[in-house]
């Protein structure tokens, strides 16, 4: 059925008889063919199609019958034969448009442009009407839009109206030059040229109205195109003002200029205004337009090719480009919904033709944005500013652009996700695309109106919009944006750039505004100072200044908000950014932060009732001041003159996490000067000190409370009795190991705070080893077996300051050795005088083990021996540590084995054999820390004195020692060049003047 229908369509252009009525006959036959593609594409196939298209196709063999009439027929054909074969030609229209009209709805499932088209052709087809003349039209019925013009002049004799306005031309054949050119098909603004849709088109949808016919007047003889301002001149031909204008500049010489048509001197250049040709061509046109509106939106509905799609577009183009009022012709043609499909339509070219026509369509009209942003999703045109292909961009930003100089469509733009973003992207990357970078920045400024758009753009990194508004901005703009700097996180780039600009104006807010005002200025602020790379800008600005007023000074009754929270906060802040606080001024009055003026007016707001969150930063500030000497000794003053440190103790239990948590960090770094204090005050109170050390069953995750809560115990003074005493009387101990045992099973990376909670536990055990003295305290470590603790401590963790805290407990315990120490008591057993007969020889005495260090009998547990609980080798392992701090720690314990209380010369023998000297060597020469150069000092002279030859050799063997003692002996203190010097004369390095 279609190969008929087409070769029907190729025959009806031969037919010279009646042309006009066969090609119409013929468009119509195209035109279904299309529609029956539809029908057999169709998502959902009518029940009905088989007897559908048999119908159709009864007609359209009727119809191939009739035109054989007409093809062989030899004899020409009468008319009376000729108005039967158009009348039967039109009853086969009619009943192919019944046919197309019982085609269910449902068939065409979402493709309403296609039910539209088809419902629209069914309907003119059954009112076709084939009317007979006496002779040929003279004119052609353009609505077969993609027949060309080109092809039909070839296929028949053109035959144009006579100009409506003729003029008189005698043509001289001796001047040919000045014969007007011939004159093209059509005119490129109003006929629409088809060359470009061969391949694509025979015929676009026919409308029930007829383009008209063109005039020969219309055309200027210059250009051959549609005159928009005709103007006659001196010989009375009529030309296209501009035109004729760039023919007479040809001349040189005025006198000299002639008419391109008719070859005449001019005698004037004056051109007049042709108004009634204007008129009657601006009549015209509006006339065709309306017609092709409807031819183009019946093309866009079908869209049966790419091609026509784009002629269609492009047609429209031109329609809207002429005048304002043809947009509004185009919107109310219902042309939107199938333009605005075209938007995710696969070919490029057409997305970029319809963004393009859409554009037009919206130019300096709020009402048409309106209507197309209903009509089309916005973020559809934001996706395509990613597109790869640059005219589809460029198209997609000038679209945008358009849209956003309405102030409603603003908001719209920027509430779409990503949309800002892209624009800010494509604004800053001028290199890749110039002008893209451009329009985004014009969108951006239009965008800029919606205060919402502003908080967008500086989420996105583009924060001058707002520091512009919060600058220059009337009050309410400025408060909008300074509650938007206060809930914005700013990158890295933008930090300074903010606290530059922003300072200024939010500082007159807080002095001078309103109490909103003020509210948005402080949060600002304590967004901007919470940035380290702030505290600078923020202090040259003045604000801390204005912070310490807000605490110490105003009063604002009846203001809601508190005042002194924020200001706190913001101090805090800009104190914690690393500035030096020593000489910092607070007021206008010369006082400094480290000034009691300072520290005791923070003291004081912390002994009132203030709320938790004041507290906070104020404990926060305290903490800042004490980084200094001169200000921690102030701090200290206050504390000890004041009830403050009952506050500070009392925080401990305050349910606030993060309160608590700042509480024991300050109590911990004040507890080397006021440590005695502290922990007469902690002992006092509720619940304490106890509660700061939970049993491992309570914890189900290490928090930071924990960790500075068992440093805080571990930090305060170790020989305060009465501490440990507590400790020991709540049975702290026994959790504290089984916790320990814990972390170590499951490791310090369960929580990122397991690393310092053991080492608060171990500096709690710690602290029981420096009051030995005491029966309970001595009974306590030798029940839990101390010594073997630290020493397995001592190798079994990743943690430097666990090691150095149990170097130091095997210390303190090693100290007691020598004194617990006691040789053993041998009991004379009661014996019973036996015959002698009876007697198995002499009896031996029991085998008791004497420590030959301490002279007694020693273990581990009783006696906290390191030889019996093999520490020894430990603890020389520790001496090639990196941190200095623990390799220092583990020689101080070894040291207690050379102590003048035990034997020496045992101890010495004994370190021997494990290399002890070789270590302490090397300890020397790689740190040059005071107290390690004496610790080492003092350990290789007991060698030399007591360690014979052999320990001499070893000493005087190493190379390097004798620079390392010259450099001690220069550089030391008191003790550490009598050292060197003791030992630099037993190598013979130094003369013995005792001996002289």
């Amino acid at each position: 059925m279609l190969a008929s229908i087409s070769g029907i369509t190729v025959a009806v252009v031969c037919i010279e008889m009646e042309k006009e009525k066969f090609i119409e006959f013929g468009c119509y036959l195209y035109r279904t063919s299309l529609a029956i593609m539809e029908l057999l594409t169709a998502e959902c196939s009518p029940a009905n199609a088989i007897e559908i298209l048999r119908t159709l196709s009864k007609n359209v063999d009727l119809a191939k019958d009739v035109m054989k009439r007409c093809q062989e027929g030899m004899e020409p054909i009468s008319d009376n034969e000729l108005i039967s074969i158009i009348a039967q030609l039109e009853e086969v229209i009619k009943h192919m448009g019944d046919c197309l009209s019982l085609i269910p709805s449902s068939s065409f499932g979402d493709q309403e442009y296609a039910e539209v088209a088809i419902r629209s052709l069914s309907n003119e087809m059954q009112n076709a009407r084939f009317g007979i003349s006496q002779t040929l039209a003279k004119t052609y019925e353009l609505n077969t839009y993609g027949l060309s013009l080109e092809k039909q002049l070839k296929e028949q004799e053109v035959s144009t109206e006579r100009d409506l306005y003729p003029v008189s031309v005698e043509v001289s054949a001796d001047n040919p030059q000045f014969l007007p050119p011939a004159r093209k098909s059509t005119s490129s603004d109003i006929t629409r040229k088809r060359g470009k849709m061969r391949n694509s088109l025979t015929t676009l949808p026919q409308v029930d109205q007829y383009i008209e016919p063109l005039y020969e007047t219309f055309f200027c003889p210059l250009t051959q195109k549609i005159m928009d301002e005709p103007v006659t001149i001196g010989t009375g031909v009529t030309y296209e003002r501009k035109a004729i204008t760039e023919w007479f500049e040809k001349f040189k010489n005025s006198e000299e200029i002639v008419c391109p048509t008719t070859g005449e001197k001019l005698v004037s250049t004056n051109l007049n205004t042709n108004i009634a040709l204007k008129s009657t061509i601006e009549e015209w046109k509006e006339r065709n337009e309306s017609a092709s509106i409807k031819v183009a939106k019946a093309a866009l509905s079908l869209a049966s090719s790419e091609s026509m799609v784009l002629e269609a577009i492009k047609d429209l183009h031109s329609i809207c480009k002429r005048k304002q009022y043809n947009r509004i012709e185009v919107l109310s043609a219902g042309v939107l919904p199938s333009l605005v499909k075209f938007l995710d339509y696969k070919g490029r070219d057409v997305r970029c033709a319809a963004l393009e026509l859409l554009r037009l369509l919206a130019e300096e009209d709020d009402d048409c944005k309106e209507i197309i942003s209903k009509t089309m999703s916005i973020s559809t045109v934001i996706k395509m500013l990613s597109s790869s292909h640059q005219p589809v961009r460029h198209a997609s930003l000038l679209l945008l652009l358009e849209l956003s100089r309405s102030l409603s469509l603003c908001k719209k733009i920027g509430s779409v996700t990503g949309g800002i973003l892209m624009l800010i992207s494509i604004k800053y990357k001028p290199s890749i695309d110039e002008f893209a970078s451009e329009k985004a920045d014009e969108i951006l400024r239009n965008l800029e109106r919606s205060p919402n758009n502003i908080k967008r753009m500086a989420e996105c990194g583009l924060l001058e919009p707002l520091l512009n508004q919060l600058t220059e901005g009337c009050e309410e703009m400025k408060m909008e944006m300074a509650s938007y700097l206060g809930e914005i996180a700013l990158g890295q780039d933008n930090e300074t750039c903010v606290a530059e600009r922003a300072s200024s104006p939010l500082i007159k807010m807080v002095q001078i505004g309103n109490t909103l005002s003020r509210r948005e200025a402080f949060k600002a602020l304590a967004r901007i100072s919470s940035y380290r790379t702030n505290g600078k800008i923020l202090v040259e600005a003045g604000v801390v200044q204005l912070m310490v007023e807000e605490m110490f000074s105003r009063r604002i009754c009846d203001e809601p908000m508190n005042s002194k929270i924020e200001a706190a906060a913001i101090l805090a802040n800009i104190f914690e950014s690393g500035l030096d606080l020593e000489n910092l001024p607070v007021n206008s009055h010369g006082h400094i932060v480290s000034s009691n003026y300072f520290a005791y007016n923070i003291i004081c707001m912390l002994k009132n009732s203030s709320p938790d969150e004041l507290n906070i930063n104020l404990i926060r500030i305290l903490l800042c001041l004490t980084k200094t000497p001169k200000s921690t000794a102030i701090v200290v003053s206050a504390l000890k003159t004041t009830e403050a440190s009952y506050n500070l103790t009392d925080f401990i239990n305050n349910p606030n996490e993060e309160l608590g948590v700042l509480t024991i960090k300050l109590l911990g770094t004040l507890s080397p000067y006021i440590g005695h204090i502290l922990v007469e005050r902690l002992c006092k109170t509720r619940g304490q000190p106890e509660n700061l050390i939970q049993r491992p069953t309570d914890i189900t995750q290490i928090t930071e409370r924990h960790a500075v809560s068992a440093k805080y115990l571990a930090q305060l003074p170790h020989r305060n009795l009465t501490l440990n005493l507590a400790l020991l009387d709540k049975n702290v101990v026994a959790t504290i190991l089984q916790t320990i045992n814990q972390i170590q099973r499951s490791g310090t990376r369960s929580s990122r705070y397991a690393s310092a909670y053991l080492e608060g536990l171990v500096g709690i055990l710690v602290r029981f080893t420096a009051t030995l003295y005491d029966p309970q305290m001595l009974f306590l470590a030798r029940n839990y077996n101390f010594t073997l603790v630290f020493t397995e401590l001592l190798m079994n963790t990743s943690s430097d300051e666990v090691q150095r805290l149990s170097a130091i407990g095997l210390e303190n315990l090693s100290s007691e050795s020598i004194s617990l120490s006691k040789p053993p008591q041998i009991k004379k057993a009661k014996s019973m005088k036996l015959p002698k007969f009876l007697s198995f020889g002499s009896s031996k005495r029991s085998n008791i083990q004497v420590c030959a260090v301490h002279r007694g009998a020693c273990s581990s547990q009783s006696t906290f021996c390191l030889v019996d609980a093999k520490a020894v080798e430990k603890l020389l392992a520790c001496l090639d540590h990196e941190n200095v701090e623990v390799a220092e720690a583990a020689l101080s314990a070894i040291c207690t084995l050379l102590d003048d209380k035990v034997d020496v010369d045992q101890s010495v023998n004994m370190l021997s054999e494990v290399n002890a000297i070789k270590h302490v060597l090397k300890l020397l020469k790689e740190h040059q820390q005071e107290g390690l150069w004496q610790k080492s000092l003092w350990v290789i002279e007991k060698f030399l004195v007591k360690g014979g030859d052999k320990s001499s050799s070893d000493i005087s063997q190493d190379r390097l020692l004798p620079a390392t003692l010259v450099s001690a002996f220069h550089r030391g203190d008191g003790n550490t060049r009598q050292l060197a010097e003791k030992i630099l004369m037993h190598l013979n390095k130094m003369p013995n003047f005792s001996t002289c």
